[in-house]
């Protein structure tokens, strides 16, 4: 009986020990971010939802063809960098 109480006792253990880390790992993978570094400024940006639509308004007062921010040149990532730092939410 002395060894079933024990068994059972390592499994509860285990199972209050493992489910803060489980609930840490998922949280973790819901918040995972792009950074991107401005050059120019020194500092970092995260890259979300909100970034993206500050992009796609820098390409229509610029008048400047819709595309991903990746595909962009040097230029005209740090010509946004300047404009993003001008324009603050």
């Amino acid at each position: 009986m002395n060894r079933k109480t024990g068994f059972i006792a390592s499994l509860c253990l285990t199972a209050a020990l493992s489910a803060p880390l489980a609930r840490v790992v998922s949280a973790q993978d819901a918040s995972v971010q792009v950074r991107v570094y401005d050059r120019d400024h020194k500092d970092y940006h995260n890259w979300d939802e909100h970034e993206q639509a500050a992009w796609a308004r820098f390409l229509a007062e610029n008048h400047r063809k819709d595309h991903e921010w990746a595909k962009a040149n040097k230029r005209e990532q740090s010509e946004y960098w300047n404009w993003r730092h001008s324009h603050p939410d």
